[in-house]
């Protein structure tokens, strides 16, 4: 890996904001249309370890000189979820009420979902913005309910970390219908030429809401689509982008049907590299060309044909869901979850073809996140990307971008209050409440960003 940092001449850097590994990551099969998360249902998980995993891929980048940053996990359980639904007592009571009426809410209610900080929401970097503030939009995540009840207190994260208003744009959360499904960054990418340049933005989506059809539009038949063209526009009229910016496409409804849940699973862009399966969209050649078109650095568009990975090949490998970064040179490293390595067909196309084609992709890391993978999370879905400028990134609140001290801090933290073993009948367990929250209100602090948690705020 270059070791060097994906910075721009215009002083403009892209941070990857990882999100921490929660204390209750569990393997329930909650995510329908997820063939990892579903295959992997009831499986015994590692916190810590999946903890331990995220943080070491973070310090990896960070020494290679990457800028990368951190958000905190959710409030898990979400107790006052269970209450607003009917269960009442004390919080013992409600646990185990829940678990004994309805186990698969309590399931909900313990997701570590929000590792994968991709769904936290869109961004739009200041140069596109028309009040030059970097923007954002937290995702409402309204297609699945444990992801339903993230929103809120993602805001206030990211609220408390880009706190500046001269600085940062804070938008509010979509309405929570199916009209407005919106899954934040794993269905955008912004193409351009060096990060301090203006960029388009390619925003897909599953299906349409309101009026006629699109002309050819036609929409998955096995698993649903989670992304609507409605939402994608609303994000774009949030943030002030113009038509000349945006190029809204379909994804292949076929992709979706065979587990490609959001576009990040089969799509992935850095600059003006698009990387991208030949399913990934259902009007291919459209997209590209109006890409072309808006762009003013020229696409680089790498496309990997059905015949050299399947579909099949490309769910189970999350190729395609690989960090993407710059490097001052010029080149590019693509970051790869290690089942990469397992799939013969992947990493014949990964030396062969990505490695010795015709594009900027240099060099190859290979990163083990198998905690994630499992339930159905690569390199890219634990990670939320802002571009920032020299002053925006000096404006941030908290104790938020890796360094050394912190690592070990986190890696402490983590030591002294994950399981290294958890069930899916461990969750009704209240000592495990306990140790979420101790856990969780120490890290605010850890990280100085103030009160964000439900029972912070009482």
């Amino acid at each position: 890996m270059s070791g060097a940092a994906n910075s721009s001449a215009y002083g403009v850097h892209e941070v990857n904001f990882d999100g921490l590994v929660g204390p209750t990551h569990n393997y329930s099969g909650l995510a329908v249309g997820n063939v990892a998360s579903m295959s992997h249902g009831g499986l015994v998980s590692n916190p810590k370890e999946g903890a331990l995993q995220g943080l070491l891929k973070m310090k990896s980048l960070m020494e290679a000189g990457y800028a990368q940053g951190v958000l905190p996990p959710q409030q898990r359980p979400d107790i006052g979820a269970l209450r607003d639904l009917g269960f009442s007592g004390s919080n013992h009571d409600v646990l185990t009420r829940a678990a004994a009426d309805a186990p698969q809410l309590l399931r909900a209610v313990c997701s570590a979902s929000s590792m994968w900080t991709a769904n936290a929401g869109t961004v739009t970097p200041s140069i596109d913005a028309p009040d030059r503030r970097v923007h954002f939009t937290p995702a409402n995540l309204q297609s699945s309910f444990h992801r339903f009840l993230e929103p809120q207190t993602t805001g206030r994260v990211l609220q408390a970390i880009f706190h500046s208003e001269q600085h940062f744009a804070h938008h509010p959360v979509l309405p929570a219908t199916p009209a407005f499904s919106d899954e934040g960054a794993a269905n955008h990418t912004r193409l351009c030429g060096e990060y301090g340049e203006p960029g388009v933005h390619l925003f897909v989506y599953g299906r349409q809401a309101f009026g006629d059809v699109r002309s050819g539009e036609r929409e998955p038949k096995r698993y649903p689509a989670r992304q609507t063209l409605e939402a994608s526009q609303a994000i774009a009229r949030q943030h002030g982008l113009s038509e000349a910016q945006t190029v809204f496409a379909q994804q292949h409804p076929d992709a979706i049907d065979a587990g490609v849940f959001h576009n990040d699973v089969i799509a992935v862009g850095n600059g003006p590299v698009l990387l991208y399966h030949e399913m990934a969209f259902l009007d291919e050649e459209g997209t590209l060309d109006e890409l072309r078109r808006k762009m003013t650095t020229p696409l680089i568009p790498v496309r990997v044909p059905i015949e050299a990975v399947s579909l099949e090949d490309a769910v189970a490998s999350y190729l395609f869901n690989s960090q993407l970064l710059s490097n001052p040179d010029g080149t590019m490293t693509l970051v790869v979850p290690s089942e990469c390595q397992e799939r013969e067909a992947v990493w014949r196309t990964v030396q062969d073809y990505l490695l010795a084609g015709n594009n900027p992709i240099s060099d190859v890391v290979v990163k083990d996140v198998k905690q994630s993978m499992r339930n159905g999370g690569g390199p890219a879905c634990l990670r939320l990307r802002v571009a920032l400028s020299e002053a925006e990134r000096a404006a941030l609140t908290g104790r938020v971008l890796l360094t050394n001290d912190l690592y070990e801090d986190l890696t402490a933290w983590v030591n002294r209050h994950y399981r290294d073993r958890l069930a899916t009948q461990d969750l009704a367990d209240p000592k495990l409440a306990e140790e979420s929250l101790t856990a969780l209100d120490e890290l605010t602090q850890l990280l100085k960003i103030g009160s964000v948690y439900p029972f912070q705020l009482g």
